[in-house]
C-alpha cells in the first residue's frame, strides 16, 4: 500500500455534534479528544511519518468567549495526551495572543518525547496570514519561501482529511498543502470511526500523485 508520508487532520463538526446531542456548542470540543489520539495511533501503525492537527485558528477566536475557552482548553488537553506518546512534537501558532494556552508554550520548539517517533504538529491559534507574515519578497524558490514560513519546520502535506462534510481547507497550511490530496469524511469529528481513516488511505491509492509534473 502506498502510504502518504504526511497527513493533515481537520477535525470539524464538534459544535454540530454537541447540538445534535442536546448539549451546548462549547461542550462538543472535549468529545473530540479521544478521536485525536486514536487517529494518531492508526496513522503510526499504517507507517505515516508525520501528522498535523488543525486545532483552532485566529479567526475562530471571534466566536463567543465560552467557546474560545472550551476549544483552547481542548487543544491544551489534546497536546498533553499526545505528549504522553513516543512522538516528535511541535505546536505552531501565534503565541502572543491571549487565546494561546500557556501550558503549550514549552512545545513551541520541537521536542522528542519518550524516545521520539512520528512527527506530530498541532496548529493552535494558527492563521495563514500570520504564517506568511515573514515572507520578504514574492520569490520563486520554494526552499527559500518555506524557510521564511513561521511553520517552516512542517513538511509538505500529502493528504488532508477533513471530518464534518465541509469541502474547504479553511486556511490550513496553504504552502505545505499546495499539492495535497483532499479527502472529506461526512461523519462529525466526535463520531470518528477507524474506517474513516482507512477509507481515506484506500482512496489515496487511486490518486495520481504528480505534484504538478
Amino acid at each position: 500500500m502506498r502510504v502518504p508520508k504526511h497527513i493533515g487532520i481537520i477535525p470539524d463538526g464538534n459544535r454540530r455534534w454537541a447540538q445534535n446531542a442536546g448539549l451546548e456548542k462549547k461542550d462538543g470540543y472535549r468529545h473530540g479528544l479521544a478521536p485525536g489520539l486514536e487517529v494518531l495511533r492508526l496513522a503510526r501503525e499504517a507507517g505515516v511519518r508525520e501528522i498535523t492537527y488543525y486545532g483552532f485558528t485566529t479567526d475562530n477566536c471571534g466566536r463567543p468567549k465560552e467557546q474560545v475557552d472550551a476549544f483552547s482548553k481542548a487543544c491544551a488537553d489534546a497536546v498533553e495526551m499526545i505528549a504522553a506518546e513516543p512522538v516528535s512534537l511541535l505546536v505552531v501558532g501565534n503565541t502572543k495572543a491571549s487565546a494561546f494556552p500557556d501550558a503549550l508554550r514549552p512545545y513551541t520548539t520541537r521536542s522528542d518525547l519518550h524516545g521520539g517517533g512520528m512527527r506530530v504538529n498541532f496548529l493552535v491559534n494558527y492563521g495563514w496570514e500570520w504564517d506568511l507574515a515573514d515572507l520578504k519578497t514574492p520569490g520563486t524558490n520554494r526552499n527559500e519561501i518555506c524557510a521564511e514560513l513561521r511553520s517552516h519546520d512542517i513538511s509538505r502535506v500529502d493528504m488532508v482529511i477533513r471530518w464534518g462534510g465541509m469541502r474547504r481547507l479553511s486556511g490550513f497550511l496553504p504552502v505545505q498543502a499546495v499539492y495535497a490530496d483532499f479527502f472529506v469524511v461526512d461523519n462529525l469529528w466526535p463520531d470518528f470511526q477507524a474506517n474513516d481513516f482507512y477509507d481515506a488511505l484506500r482512496w489515496y491509492q487511486k490518486q495520481d500523485v504528480t505534484l504538478g509534473g
